[in-house]
């Protein structure tokens, strides 16, 4: 039975023909926007029970390259390796989310897991065998921004919360380079960091279901304006079981391991 805090009568993803359309928007653009996916009262019901804890959330504000590698000291400082960019925001990890909250409940949701791999294009997807990486919340208060930068996982999956005042707008190049190619599209790069490629913007709303394909898209979202605190879930999966993240990956994410 599919989950009640899904708007089913908007979109029915156990509708083969629905589904079969949402696939094929999504591999033409390498983005889906589902507008209102999410209820009212559950987007309501999360914002009320997310908002005390971004006090107490890990906070990281870190400098990076696009690729999220290390910098090559033998290249020049303008090349995209050296060229940095910054990232700041905090979160509350999957065991901080409440056992009763809908974003648990479409997370492990049979006939939602079966709509994703179907749009993906996967056999199977499963959760992280850590206790911290499925479910995460962001907050990003006035001031913080994702820089440019490439997914390092095929795809992501993701729904805002609470929108803000102003700012905090997904910006992004598709297809700039070929990961699998290992074609690094150094060029590219840096016309898209120096303001010289047009970028284009996602638009969504709190409730709205986001798919995106960030390997190969050159992505961020610029700094929160104002007042309110731009707040948005990730549903994190994987297509293999028994995958979570090393320690190493937990405290630099989270500032712990369990």
């Amino acid at each position: 039975m599919t989950s009640l805090h899904i708007e089913t009568s908007r979109h029915p993803i156990d509708d083969p023909r629905y589904v079969r359309q949402c696939r094929e928007d999504f591999d033409k653009a390498g983005a889906l926007v589902l507008k209102d996916f999410f209820s009212a009262g559950a987007i309501a019901q999360i914002v009320s029970a997310s908002a005390p804890l971004e006090r107490d959330a890990f906070y990281a504000n870190s400098t990076h390259n696009v690729f999220l590698t290390a910098s090559d000291p033998r290249l020049p400082r303008t090349h995209p390796f050296n060229q940095q960019v910054t990232s700041s925001k905090g979160l509350i990890a999957d065991d901080e989310i409440p056992d009763n909250s809908p974003l648990r409940d479409v997370y492990n949701d049979g006939s939602f897991r079966g709509f994703l791999c179907a749009v993906l294009g996967i056999d199977q997807i499963h959760p992280y065998a850590d206790d911290l990486s499925s479910i995460n919340v962001h907050f990003a208060a006035e001031g913080h921004e994702l820089g440019w930068h490439f997914d390092n996982s095929s795809f992501a999956v993701t729904m805002l919360l609470q929108a803000p005042e102003s700012g905090g707008i997904f910006e992004y190049v598709a297809n700039v380079r070929d990961a699998d190619a290992a074609e690094m599209a150094f060029e590219r790069v840096t016309a898209i960091l120096d303001g010289i490629t047009p970028v284009d913007r996602l638009d969504f709303s709190p409730g709205d279901l986001v798919l995106f394909r960030g390997r190969n898209a050159m992505h961020r979202v610029t700094p929160t304006e104002g007042a309110v605190t731009r707040m948005l879930v990730v549903f994190a999966y994987n297509d293999q079981p028994g995958i979570g993240l090393s320690e190493s990956a937990l405290t630099t994410f989270y500032g712990r391991t369990a």
